[in-house]
């Protein structure tokens, strides 16, 4: 897997060292507003106290993780200035309220965002959430793969990751289902299966999954059975792809990460296994703090023991997007460049270089960079 400079740099930031992915989720919206308004007899969540939390979760979490995923509502404005310099930053684009129907669930971008706001807010990826079952209506399945592709596309324009979540969901009428983001009960295996193997066509653009488990929790066994099915999982996704946790508790967590390593995922963006224990302390806020801690050195230290067997199998996400010359070109060049702007004497750094490297870039844009738009291209090289 090759990937186009503004891509390569953002993977790499949301990676560790070894090239490895240890992503905190703090982007969810009803599973953490929905128990505060409950545990302060209220309709509505306060903003500030939703706020507060995300902004825990940054300051807690962040020294062992090498990402962290934020939603623009209250983690961006709550905790991007706490959020290290040398962390990762994923970025939410979907809203959390979806159009419900009797055809399926329609997804949607958050009011006034989009992926060239994403992009100049500083993010390293782009994360989406998609409800996707096979067997809902033509009309919503067609529906849900064109906004995953003209995210991708948008992506592509603006040379940033796409991080795409696939979720199944209960359709109207099934029994014993779940609602919001809890992990759909009965779930079938071939659905979430065909699911990855839809949406990692080349024509939706995505960079890595968030994947979910192919079962139920408490239906992870250990056995050859179970193994298999991550295995074809894995197979089928054909890039860097990671676990959700969906809410699992941290042991049944633990036991999905020991079969998904095993089948060749890069790491896990994960948020209630690691939080929700700490949450339910809430509103003694030096309990919440105290578990986030706890919650969080559990999770590291079974990783850390992992990390030589992920590393053995070659999954390490440096394995998959190698640098390549043109790229080290590219950003020698970008240098120059920018000594040239921040010269005085020399603003309009583009009509200095020479024509032998005007053209080099040209044809890397033409030849590495899927987007028609070379102006937006352009612009990553130019400090406005």
């Amino acid at each position: 897997m090759q990937l186009t400079p503004g891509k390569l740099m953002g993977m790499r930031r949301m990676a560790d060292e070894n090239g490895l992915f240890k992503m905190v989720a703090a982007d969810q919206r009803p599973p953490i507003k929905d128990p505060i308004a409950k545990k302060l007899g209220l309709p509505e969540a306060p903003w500030s106290e939703v706020a507060r939390f995300k902004m825990e979760i940054v300051r807690q979490l962040q020294g062992p993780s090498s990402a962290v995923l934020l939603d623009p509502h209250y983690g961006i404005p709550a905790a991007f200035d706490v959020l290290g310099g040398n962390k990762g930053l994923v970025v939410t684009l979907e809203d959390s309220v979806v159009k419900e129907s009797d055809e399926g669930r329609f997804s949607a971008n958050i009011d006034e965002w989009s992926v060239g706001k994403i992009k100049r807010l500083g993010g390293d990826a782009v994360k989406v959430l998609a409800w996707y079952r096979p067997d809902a209506s033509p009309k919503n399945v067609a529906f849900q793969k064109d906004y995953v592709k003209r995210i991708g596309d948008e992506c592509a324009c603006f040379d940033i990751p796409f991080l795409l979540e696939l979720l199944l969901y209960p359709l109207a009428g099934e029994k014993a289902s779940s609602r919001g983001y809890i992990e759909m009960r009965a779930k079938a295996s071939d659905q979430v299966l065909a699911s990855v193997e839809e949406f990692a066509r080349p024509e939706y653009g995505v960079d890595m999954f968030k994947l979910e488990s192919p079962l139920n929790a408490d239906a992870i066994d250990g056995s050859s059975n179970v193994q298999a099915l991550f295995d074809e999982m894995g197979r089928l996704a054909g890039r860097p792809w990671v676990m959700l946790s969906a809410g699992a508790g941290k042991d049944s967590f633990l036991d999905i990460l020991s079969h998904a390593f095993k089948a060749g995922a890069s790491g896990f963006l994960a948020g209630r296994a690691i939080w929700q224990d700490a949450f339910a302390a809430y509103p003694d806020w030096n309990q919440v703090v105290e578990g986030l801690l706890t919650g969080v050195s559990v999770i590291s230290r079974k990783f850390r023991s992992w990390r030589m067997q992920l590393l053995t199998h070659g999954i390490a996400t440096a394995v998959m997007v190698q640098m390549v010359p043109s790229f080290i070109l590219l950003m020698k060049v970008f240098v120059s460049a920018m000594k040239m702007y921040n010269s005085e004497r020399q603003r309009d750094f583009g009509r200095h270089l020479s024509s032998k490297v005007q053209e080099k870039i040209r044809c890397f844009l033409q030849r590495r960079l899927a987007c028609e738009h070379q102006a937006i291209i352009r612009a990553h090289f130019v400090i406005r």
